[in-house]
């Protein structure tokens, strides 16, 4: 005789209790994390909890007088919402008000000073040559101005060192490291020199002006009003004064010749005098922030478009001809040098920006630069705290309505399905704390907050859940009804009722995802935890319900059919079999012979 083959669920029938070892696991994990972060509740939005508000004013620049619109405004309010928000889900508000305001309303629980940063930081990111670099604080009397004669070769004041073109060296995989630490005295040639058409390494620069410049070195000893005004404010700027940092090259142009700081180590800055911008912050595909293997340093690798890709490759085969620092380039961010590599050979699709770089400030770099610059400048007009008052009366309001919705529920589930409901209250507590540890989590991991739509997406999912257990329950209830006991019924009525729960579902999840794509703000907080209670739901009722239920089936008190069970036979409307009962043999009269 064969032997009869073996269900696809005697696996999971005879050993129930793996399932349940691996949720009990999954939720020690979430519980234990929650203690090795030391975040016991989950973080709470602005309308819940309070937060800052901070409402920045645009403001106009030379040369722009129509710049502040409605279209770049829009823009920007769009770009600081995703700068300050990360994944969306942050609740951070930002709303533009009036014609040059943007109000940002950020959730106390955020690191509200890098969120300011980020708020703050226009991101306008160019490359440009260097001509001549210096020490950061003011120098003597001639000190820090070669003379006109002076030669790209020359010293400037005291012996230049090598080391900042050592350790801003690009690399040769078409990486650009940006370590830049220029010495303490004047490098290269003089700002008068260094301004003359040789000096500007433009891509787009014919060489005939560069010759007749290298012919006559000293035909104009005495430099030009623009020239000798650069010279000046170069020698006299000290990078050490903040107001002196921000103000030195303000109003300047990309084409400009400009001035510039940049920080070199903690309390160590170098001045430069630096030629028009070549590239720019749009030609930059992404960015991202890395650990160097090599220096074992966080850095932030730049991927260029297909046009900044030439436009870089240009600029770097002409400075990589030049004498140092001739042959540097300085990644300008908001007018400040972030570094100042050196080029020796030709680059052209990546380019890389090292420096004093922690974790998070190559992070935040990296999220500006892929998000783009702002198309205005602003600066900060106001910090405001928010209280969060009316939010925690609808909050209040909203745990009540919560609590009724349960307790419906829960009555609900008792009268009918009466043994039933332990297992349906199980799942929901274990639902429950799934849900709690995860929100816990992902405050401090993603920026997750929860606010008002969020906890109403919440209170649906518990109707979602419920309704998980009676489709499976029905299942179980049908197969009793066409004669089945208990066990092959639990065991029968899931495939059919795990169909229908992972079809119910999915429908749930995507119209979550949709939702969460589609809009913006606190809406994105509903959209979001309705599909993360959904993923639950089904995580639940595999790992849990099932298995409790199977387990649970083996006992005589729903084997039996106990009344109280939920499972009763009778209560279900099952009609015993009739037994046909033998008719009494009568007597058979002997045979007569």
């Amino acid at each position: 005789m064969a032997t009869p083959k073996k269900s696809r669920g005697a696996g999971a029938q005879s050993k129930p209790g793996r399932a349940l070892s691996l949720i009990v696991i999954v939720m020690v994990a979430l519980v234990g994390g929650m203690f090795i972060s030391g975040t016991f509740t989950p973080r709470l939005g602005i309308d819940l909890a309070g937060g800052t508000s901070i409402t920045l004013q645009a403001k106009n620049e030379p040369g722009k007088p129509n710049a502040i619109n409605k279209t770049n405004m829009d823009t920007a309010a769009d770009i600081i919402n995703r700068r300050v928000n990360g994944m969306g889900v942050s609740e951070a508000e930002v709303q533009t008000q009036g014609n040059d305001n943007i109000i940002v309303n950020i959730p106390r629980g955020t690191n509200q000073k890098q969120a300011r940063e980020q708020v703050g930081t226009t991101a306008q990111l160019y490359f440009r040559p260097v001509l001549t670099v210096a020490a950061g604080a003011p120098a003597a009397d001639n000190s820090a101005s070669p003379s006109p004669s002076a030669s790209s070769g020359d010293k400037a004041t005291g012996k230049p060192t090598d080391k900042a073109t050592d350790k801003a060296e690009e690399k040769a995989t078409d990486g650009g490291s940006a370590s830049a630490t220029p010495s303490a005295t004047s490098q290269g040639r003089a700002v008068t020199d260094g301004l003359k058409a040789d000096a500007t390494p433009s891509a787009g620069a014919s060489d005939k002006p560069s010759a007749k410049a290298s012919d006559k070195p000293a035909a104009s000893p005495k430099p030009d009003k623009a020239t000798a005004a650069l010279q000046k404010k170069f020698t006299e700027l000290d990078c050490t004064d903040k107001a002196a940092r921000t103000t030195v090259n303000e109003g300047a142009k990309p084409s400009d010749t400009i001035i510039a700081c940049g920080e070199d180590n903690p309390g160590q800055w170098s001045k430069y005098v630096l030629g028009p911008s070549e590239v720019n912050g749009k030609d930059v595909k992404k960015s991202q922030a890395v650990i160097n293997q090599q220096s074992a340093q966080w850095v932030v690798n730049m991927e260029f478009t297909g046009s900044g890709s030439k436009k870089f490759a240009a600029i770097t085969s002409k400075l990589s001809a030049q004498q140092s620092p001739m042959n540097q380039f300085a990644i300008v961010l908001d007018g400040d040098v972030v570094s100042a590599p050196s080029v020796r050979t030709t680059l052209s699709s990546n380019a890389e920006i090292s420096g004093n770089f922690t974790q998070q400030s190559a992070q935040d770099l990296a999220n500006v630069l892929s998000y783009g610059a702002l198309p205005l400048t602003f600066h900060e007009q106001s910090v405001t705290s928010v209280t969060a008052a009316l939010g925690g009366e609808q909050l209040h309001a909203g745990l009540i309505a919560g609590a009724i919705g349960l307790a419906l529920v829960v009555i609900y589930l008792v009268v009918y399905y009466r043994g039933l409901s332990l297992v349906a209250l199980a799942s929901l507590l274990t639902s429950a704390l799934l849900t709690y540890t995860l929100m816990t989590l992902l405050g401090p991991a993603i920026g997750f907050a929860l606010n008002l739509p969020a906890v109403c997406g919440a209170i649906v999912a518990i109707g979602i859940t419920a309704d998980s257990f009676i489709v499976f329950f029905e299942r179980i209830r049908d197969e009793i009804r066409e004669g089945r006991t208990v066990r092959p019924a639990v065991e029968r009525a899931w495939p059919r009722a795990r169909r229908t729960i992972l079809v119910s579902d999915f429908v749930s999840f995507l119209a979550a995802a949709v939702l969460y794509i589609v809009t913006v703000g606190k809406v994105q907080g509903f959209a979001f935890t309705l599909g993360l209670t959904t993923l639950l739901d089904v995580v639940v009722v595999f790992l849990f319900t099932k298995p409790l239920m199977t387990i649970l089936a083996r006992g005589k008190f729903f084997s039996g059919g106990h009344k109280w069970s939920g499972l009763d036979p009778k209560r279900l409307g099952v009609q015993p079999p009739l037994r046909r009962t033998r008719r009494a043999a009568r007597p058979v009269d002997p045979k007569e012979a």
